[in-house]
């Protein structure tokens, strides 16, 4: 067991931008949801950073609002889990301050003390969230309020955090003797281009601006004094925090896969908007990680570059990266990792920070942009209910053991990969390490089958993927004896009987395949212990609801597929009830020719009608995005009957109609004609539109179906002409 522990944080920020406020809490639903505690805790967890946002409970400087602090904070002390509390994060203050005003410093002192009073049991305190970094982002780069521009204003904004920090924890400290200052910052390495270095060292003294200043280390000798003092920085005020400092109880630190940057005045070989300058070079600024040959240089060195210079205990305060689960779990896992190996070296680390526990909203645009972007954290909140992600099985890992043995977190994360380069810097690629157990698919040559083997190669999961050729499922020996020799984390069945209107006269052998293998398959997986995922359909409902059918509809098959879907659905959960059971729908896509969509298209260039029904509504489904949730759901370790669709309700003719106009051809062609007047043998539900209560993974059709056509008209030698 380890001696460091995992704290969690949830991400609070209340950025401003001109006159709107972005508010984390309510975009990530933590805002509504007292339960989200007990589920931090349930994760073994006992330290939680725990907003309690100036912006938010007092607004207006006069009216205190407590009631989300109070509920919380009472609830955190019932489970026995430690806040550090947080008051102002990356946010400008309530509106009638700034970063840029000394109302800022008074004001938070003051909401400080009433804090304190309100709360007297609460001992760790972070007044400011990364100091140097929102004065950055709001009065250097001009991306938050106050939207300042130039040094003298990043300067100016700094000084008046600190000092906001140093007035804010003594004002606690007046109620609480013994509270500590928690102090967070961001410490990325500043790597250049010879030209550049003198750029990359100015950037490299500046990034300890906030905690030089708090720990009163910024005095006559400091190398960046010239750079204050010609800045707008006074004498008096510079030595007021040399000879009264207010220095860190713990040094946070918060470092992510873009932390460290690159400057490069080769110019010609970036986007025009990571091009900017100093006056005396222009040059880009991207990321360390997509242009160093050597890379990041990882939470160890920031670790022992923080011990070496102020000596003061240390924790990994954010540890969160948007990607996809495997690849969160290994910046997790190596952050963890560096924690032991700094703290073996003498470095006093006393813990790692999961973040944000519920995802965070638009960081890819800083938050400058609220488009809906979402990154997923220990657990989803979209969808209706709150899911674990395989980031929260590793947290309790670490938590409770101190170690994981996830079967993906020990291949080296994309940050380590050669693909991270951008094209001027890439090398002879070097093949990806494959010491991890693979995912056995079978199916391989269907539809779903090659599009689940392509993303799994995209995300560098090793996959090891069988046609029913290579493997027969109904040979029961065969599937035992793949299963032992290959020795799969997780199983993945995309064979199936899929002929719905074949299989009215063809019940057996659609019931020998999509029950008899499937269910012998899971039989296997659950005696091994292996992860076993299985798919099933719309056509298990009888289309008698109105709305789009959820996990928890009644079923009532029409037809015998949909029977031998529902009848696998339930064997299956008898026999292995920690399966995934997927129903979707109506597959399109851009990977193969088997899908209505692209025959409809086909047909119309072609200048030939189409026939569609208009009276049976479905939910069509970009293969795409199912195959990339369906491996998400299984790294992510889920079971039970989920719905995955592309979000949706419209008719076959519809669909065709707007595909068409989309790729501007002639819509007229598409003949709207009842279900009757079709005679397909096996009855279909008027309705079988699906939604998810469990997993809301899949971007809508709305989206999805300009995507589709784009690729259709690529593919088939067509003019794009579809509209963003």
């Amino acid at each position: 067991m380890s001696d460091i522990e995992l704290w969690a944080g949830v991400e609070p920020s209340h950025v401003r931008v001109r006159d709107t406020y972005a508010d984390q809490l309510v975009l990530t639903g933590h805002a509504n949801r007292l339960c989200d505690l007990d589920r931090i805790a349930e994760l073994g967890i006992r330290t939680v950073r725990f907003p309690l946002l100036w912006e938010r409970t007092c607004p207006d400087g006069k009216t205190f609002s407590w009631t989300f602090a109070d509920e919380r904070l009472d609830r955190l002390r019932e489970l026995g889990i430690r806040p550090i509390v947080g008051l102002v994060h990356h946010g400008s203050g309530p509106r009638h301050t700034s970063l840029l005003e000394d109302s800022f410093v008074s004001g938070l002192a003051t909401f400080a003390e009433r804090v304190a009073e309100r709360y007297p049991w609460v001992t760790d305190y972070t007044p400011v969230n990364e100091p140097l970094t929102t004065a950055r982002f709001s009065a250097l780069y001009g991306h938050w309020y106050p939207h300042a521009r130039d040094d003298a204003s990043f300067l100016r904004a700094l000084l008046v955090q600190c000092r906001a920090t140093r007035a804010a924890i003594r004002a606690i400290r007046r109620v609480i003797p013994q509270a500590r200052l928690v102090q967070t910052e961001d410490l990325g390495t500043i790597y250049s281009m010879p030209e550049l270095e003198y750029q990359a060292r100015f950037e490299n003294h500046r990034r300890f601006l906030s905690l030089d200043l708090l720990a009163g280390r910024v005095d006559q000798n400091h190398i960046l004094l010239d750079f204050l003092l010609s800045n707008g920085a006074s004498e008096r005020e510079l030595a007021d925090f040399a000879t009264d400092p207010c220095p860190p109880d713990i040094i946070g630190l918060n470092y992510y896969v873009t932390s460290d940057r690159f400057l490069d005045h080769r110019v010609e070989h970036y986007p025009p908007h990571v091009c900017g300058g100093n006056g005396r070079h222009a040059y880009a600024d991207v990321e360390a990680v997509r242009a160093r040959t050597e890379g990041i240089a990882g939470h160890q060195a920031a670790l022992e570059l923080l011990w070496e210079r102020y000596r003061t205990p240390l924790a990994i305060t954010e540890v969160h990266l948007g990607a996809h689960p495997e690849e969160q779990i290994r910046w997790l896992n190596e952050a963890w990792t560096a924690s032991i190996r700094a703290r073996s070296r003498g470095a006093d680390v006393r813990a790692v920070t999961v973040w944000s526990v519920f995802g965070a909203y638009d960081w890819d645009s800083l938050v400058t942009q609220l488009r809906g972007h979402y990154e997923p954290g220990a657990f989803d909140v979209r969808g209706d209910m709150v899911r674990p992600t395989a980031l929260a099985r590793v947290a309790c890992d670490l938590a409770t053991n101190g170690e994981t043995h996830h079967p993906l977190v020990e291949e080296p994360g994309w940050w380590r990969r050669d693909e991270r380069l951008l094209q001027p810097f890439r090398r002879e690629p070097i093949p990806p390490r494959t010491t991890s157990l693979p995912l056995l698919l079978t199916g391989a040559a269907g539809t779903l089958g090659r599009a689940i083997e392509r993303i799994c190669q995209r995300r560098c999961i090793r996959v090891v993927a069988l046609s029913r050729r290579e493997l027969d499922l109904s040979d029961t020996k065969a599937v035992r004896a793949a299963i032992d020799h290959h020795r799969p984390w997780a199983v993945v069945n995309a064979s199936g009987y899929v002929r719905v209107d074949d299989a009215e006269t063809d019940r057996i052998r659609c019931f020998q395949t999509n029950v008899h293998a499937a269910v012998e398959l899971a039989r296997i997986c659950e005696a091994r212990r292996v992860h076993y995922a299985t798919f099933s359909s719309d056509l298990v409902f009888d289309g008698t609801k109105n709305t789009a059918y959820v996990e928890s509809d009644a079923t009532r098959p029409l037809n015998v597929y949909g029977q031998s879907k529902l009848a696998a659905e339930l064997r299956v959960q008898e026999v292995c009830p920690n399966a995934l059971i997927v129903r979707t729908s109506a597959f399109f896509g851009p990977w193969d020719d088997a899908n209505f969509l692209h025959h409809a298209l086909t047909a119309l260039r072609a200048g030939q009608t189409l026939r569609a029904a208009n009276d049976w509504i479905v939910s069509p489904t970009y293969v795409p995005d199912l195959a990339e949730a369906v491996v998400t759901l299984l790294v992510d370790g889920c079971a039970g009957i989920t719905h995955l669709a592309s979000n949706g309700a419209i008719t076959w003719a519809e669909l065709a109609r707007s595909a068409a106009e989309m790729a501007r051809l002639d819509a007229s062609g598409v003949v709207a004609c009842s279900s009757v007047e079709l005679s397909l043998p096996a009855p279909r539900p008027r309705y079988s539109a699906l939604a998810s209560r469990r997993a809301a993974l899949l971007r809508p059709l709305e989206q999805v179906l300009p995507v589709f056509v784009e690729e259709w008209l690529a593919a088939n030698g067509a003019r794009s002409g579809v509209s963003e």
